[in-house]
């Protein structure tokens, strides 16, 4: 397959995403694209992309993140005609394959599989994430298996997709738009006493959900669960209430 024919768009919170498509895009010559300059102006206009595009998202319980579905499904795209996913995880992707295929059907583009990338968890909502060294020795283990998708997907061949349990049918399916709805919120969040007012967060945050008053962030109704705002924060003064009390931050550069 020749070069320049790759358009690989991604989304990330804390930088593992990213991490994975300046590689895949560097095999493929593609074009890197970042969703989240779209989200944060409501971009939904329609895209010109080359006709192979790869999708690099991080795994929201057992599913590519809804912001970046209802993106996809909005958007009306010109020239595509093959479409990779590549996901990174903490530990797995369930059956995501089988809703990044159907999202694929509906958009009329042919499937051509979900590579899954473990990467340093950053999810501290709920788990934990690892300190510096083992973060490092984390995407050391990750770069073989980034460079054999990168030369799947260079190669115009399918991704073999992870095998499916029942356990992760259940997740995917009917468990992924419960927890969206009810456990994705923003309320937990909180800035203590060494907040210095910089607004990282609020330039970081997605979809325009945390504002600066008074020299503090407020964070309103339209969270992802991105953790970028908690991740990056350069004093560590972002709580998600209990959950992140004691937590290592991740993030990737």
């Amino acid at each position: 397959m020749n070069k320049n024919n790759f358009t690989v768009f991604y989304f990330t919170g804390t930088g593992n995403s990213r991490y994975i498509a300046r590689k895949i895009a560097a095999v493929a010559d593609g074009e890197l694209v970042e969703l989240k300059t779209k989200f944060k102006t409501n971009d939904y206009s329609p895209v010109t992309a080359e006709e192979n595009v790869v999708f690099v998202t991080p795994t929201y319980c057992y599913r590519i993140p809804q912001i970046v579905s209802e993106w996809i499904k909005r958007v009306s795209f010109t020239g595509v005609k093959r479409v990779w996913f590549v996901m990174d995880c903490g530990s797995g992707i369930g059956n995501a394959a089988k809703y990044n295929k159907e999202l694929c059907d509906e958009k009329g583009f042919e499937y051509m599989g979900t590579a899954k990338i473990v990467m340093p968890e950053n999810y501290i909502a709920m788990f934990n994430a690892p300190e510096k060294d083992e973060a490092a020795r984390i995407i050391r283990n990750a770069d073989p298996f980034i460079e054999a998708a990168a030369e799947t997907i260079y190669s115009g061949n399918k991704l073999k997709s992870p095998r499916v349990f029942p356990h992760d049918m259940l997740i995917s399916g009917s468990v992924n738009p419960l927890f969206c709805k009810y456990s994705v919120t923003s309320k937990p969040f909180k800035a203590g006493k060494s907040c210095i007012g910089c607004g990282k967060c609020a330039s970081l945050c997605p979809t325009n959900s945390i504002i600066i008053k008074n020299g503090k962030p407020l964070w309103g109704d339209n969270c992802t669960h991105c953790m970028a705002c908690i991740c990056h924060c350069p004093t560590c003064a972002i709580e998600y209430g209990r959950k992140s009390k004691g937590k290592a931050r991740y993030h990737c550069d």
